[in-house]
């Protein structure tokens, strides 16, 4: 067959290089284009690319005959041969790319998985977030932890999330997926990884039907409830606690967790640190004449202390999160009639329905942040005023609500 001419003539074939024989010292066998054929006194025959770089003639080694036949190799040398011509030097590409490929074996879930929980430490979140966040990861990493970050794929992601699922943890499997996504997207930040794959499981978990948590908002009932809470025959921190929540309408978590620096007697203001409220935005609580008097009664028992509601079994840790919903059972009052949490709706359904009230001052009472970034943009007051006067209507109201005794109670 007779070549163009110009056309350089393969030298090698596999014919050629299977009779191709060892010596007693290394020789090349060229092809073309600076490919050729290293056979060592062992038999080994080594693929071998040839170039100049920045003036200094270099070596690539493209790997080993026959794993990288003939027709491999001048691929390899054509693709280094490539890289030359966009001014990029092919052994430094290969240097970078094992190392690329080294790291992403190191860069597992779990160790990515720890980075972001410092991270989030770092910046102040809420320790029981945390914890539970650190939980869910353990729980993914049992499955995904040892697995490069880069590599895991969405049906790698549901093995774990359906363990939980299985055992009817609809929720904790929808908020341990929402978990993971973040430490995807952490990864994707730091260049490790390319794409969420939980994004592809958005319709993948069964998603459980929403229950809110159970309050009373029935005037005449939450007068009821609110005397029995005043006839509290168990621990009186608990009573106050409760009777403080009625008056604020502060997350049980915040409640519970307070620091006697936070109040403010002498100006009847709570606040409410970043670090501690939901929305990781300080939180100021206009505080009530009927307030106050509950916070005077607790500083009696507890102001030697730093915490509002010290543990039972230990000063420096706060009550439980269980301590609140438990006397509400004590007093006969089931999880589907009241929680500790509903003591928000009921300020909420109330306050609103009493057409008093703007509903935005509300909105900040109950230290909601507005969705809609635009409108937010627009509604930064914090109502203040009016939300002094908000917090004594209510505690008023309480009042009103307890004497007003139907014929049957």
């Amino acid at each position: 067959m007779r070549h163009l001419e110009g056309t350089p003539m393969p030298v090698l074939s596999d014919a050629r290089i299977r009779a191709l024989k060892p010596k007693e010292k290394p020789y090349k066998q060229a092809d073309f284009d600076g490919l050729y054929l290293l056979i060592k006194p062992n038999g080994s025959k080594l693929w071998r690319f040839k170039y100049r770089w920045l003036r200094k003639e270099k070596l690539l080694a493209l790997g080993k005959y026959p794993e990288v036949t003939l027709a491999d190799a001048r691929q390899k040398r054509d693709e280094a041969r490539s890289l030359i011509a966009k001014d990029e030097d092919p052994s430094s590409v290969r240097k970078d790319q094992k190392a690329k490929a080294a790291a992403e074996q190191t860069e597992t879930f779990t160790k990515i998985a720890a980075e972001l929980l410092a991270k989030k430490r770092i910046e102040g979140r809420a320790e029981a977030t945390l914890t539970k966040t650190e939980w869910f990861h353990r729980l993914l990493g049992a499955d995904i932890g040892h697995m490069p970050i880069s590599q895991i794929t969405a049906r790698d992601v549901l093995v774990p999330l359906k363990k939980i699922e299985n055992k009817g943890n609809h929720e904790s499997a929808i908020r341990m997926r929402s978990a993971a996504g973040a430490v995807f997207r952490y990864a994707i930040a730091l260049g490790l990884a390319d794409n969420d794959p939980t994004y592809g499981l958005k319709d993948a978990l069964i998603r459980p039907q929403v229950q809110h948590r159970a309050a009373i908002t029935d005037p005449a009932q939450v007068g009821a409830l609110l005397r029995v809470i005043d006839g509290f025959s168990g621990q009186t921190s608990t009573r106050l606690a409760l009777q403080l929540l009625s008056l604020t309408a502060l997350r049980p978590g915040e409640l519970r967790m307070a620091e006697w620096e936070e109040v403010d007697e002498a100006k009847a203001i709570w606040t409410v640190p970043a670090h501690r409220a939901k929305m990781r935005r300080p939180h100021a609580v206009p505080l009530s004449r009927q307030a106050l008097q509950c916070l005077k009664q607790l500083r009696d028992l507890t102001g030697w202390g730093k915490l509002l509601f010290p543990s039972v079994r230990s000063s420096k840790r706060c009550m439980s999160d269980n301590t609140l919903n438990a006397a509400l059972r004590r007093m006969g009052y089931g999880k589907d009639e009241m929680t500790a949490h509903g003591f928000r709706a009921m300020f909420s359904t109330l306050a609103n329905e009493s057409g008093r009230w703007h509903p935005d001052a509300i909105e900040r009472a109950l230290a909601h942040v507005e969705k809609n970034e635009i409108r937010r943009a627009y509604a930064r007051g914090e109502h203040w005023s009016e939300r002094v006067e908000l917090a004594q209507w209510w505690a008023d109201h309480l009042d009103i609500l307890k004497t007003k005794r139907p014929e049957h109670d």
